[in-house]
């Protein structure tokens, strides 16, 4: 990576922090089904999915973070307030929704707080609005698709297994293998990929890149920050995704991770950012309801709906606020 001067250095530990903390609230989007249906114990799970979201951004590329540091805000507004703000209002935001234990998405923080600090900088033009409009699409389309997917996937699954014996249960129990390691590749190739945008970003604005590219030693710098925080969090945050929507069965388990994998990896492939909480979020309730709709405690989800509703405006005038002090600081002059 080049040499970066001091201030642009601090800066990418904070987006690390920041890629890390999200790695520690998103454990729970991966891991959270699997032990709730005892089909991996936790220390296991939460190390499948630490390894497997590192592997993503090398096995799917990095669409995702290229949308993020290239197309969201214009060059000029790319400076190292506006990206120290928007990072700050992420942590602040993370956090208190981690110490509360609701899951709210880190990609809707990052948006929200680009948006608050590069509107008080320049205005609407520091705004690509192309890449604004495909970023908000992606946020607002992947939960009802998770819905979907969980809906039609579970039902399928009801359908191909309705003469079996209750020996399915062991196939789903073991199958969640290979649905965990595919939902943390998904996480690594999309949601996980904010904090490698992020610092690819800081390095333009700090001029060791004349233009953006990512090198390849801040693939490895972000996604080893999103895995060493997922290795070591996730756990306050299983217990709302895992069993206050409903009780969860291995071919449940199986069927959510199924499908929030698919639609994770397709918003990637399709270099659209989202938010893996929501997602997987969705896919449970999908799943869910394909059973009975009066299975699912729909009462459960309201804390996590109004974390989604929220968090970008508060992020955006978060950062805002952030972006004023900083500039009446002086602390980049």
């Amino acid at each position: 990576m080049p040499v970066l001067p001091p201030i642009a250095l601090a800066v990418v530990v904070l987006a690390v922090l920041f890629g890390a903390l999200s790695g520690f609230r998103d454990a729970a989007n991966i891991v959270a089904t699997m032990i709730a249906s005892r089909a991996i114990g936790p220390r296991r799970a939460l190390i499948i999915a630490a390894v497997a979201t590192a592997a993503g951004p090398f096995i799917f590329g990095l669409s995702v973070a290229t949308t993020i540091g290239r197309d969201f805000i214009t060059p000029p507004a790319a400076t190292l307030p506006v990206i120290t703000a928007a990072l700050l209002a992420g942590l602040i935001w993370n956090a208190a929704t981690a110490w509360l234990g609701i899951p709210s998405s880190s990609m809707h923080a990052l948006v929200g707080g680009l948006i608050g600090a590069a509107l008080i900088d320049r205005g609407w033009a520091a705004i690509n609005l192309g890449g604004v409009g495909k970023v908000l699409l992606a946020l607002l389309i992947s939960p009802f698709a998770g819905l979907i997917a969980g809906f039609l996937i579970m039902k399928l699954i009801v359908l191909l297994a309705s003469n079996a014996s209750p020996r399915i249960n062991v196939f789903f129990k073991r199958s969640q293998l290979a649905t965990a390691i595919a939902l943390g590749l998904a996480y690594g190739a999309n949601d996980g990929q904010k904090a490698i945008g992020v610092i690819a970003l800081i390095l333009v604005a700090s001029s060791p890149l004349a233009r953006f590219q990512i090198p390849l030693a801040v693939v490895f710098l972000g996604a080893g920050a999103i895995a060493l925080g997922m290795l070591i969090g996730g756990r306050r945050l299983m217990k709302t995704l895992g069993g206050k929507f409903y009780t969860v069965r291995p071919v449940h388990a199986f069927s959510a991770q199924l499908a929030a994998a698919i639609v994770v990896i397709g918003a990637a492939l399709a270099g659209g950012p989202v938010s893996s909480t929501q997602v997987v979020s969705t896919a449970i309730l999908g799943v869910g309801g394909a059973e009975r709709l009066s299975k699912v405690r729909w009462q459960a989800a309201n804390s996590i709906l109004l974390a989604w509703v929220l968090t970008l405006p508060i992020c955006a005038l978060l950062a805002a606020g952030g972006y004023a002090l900083i500039r009446a600081s002086a602390v980049f002059t």
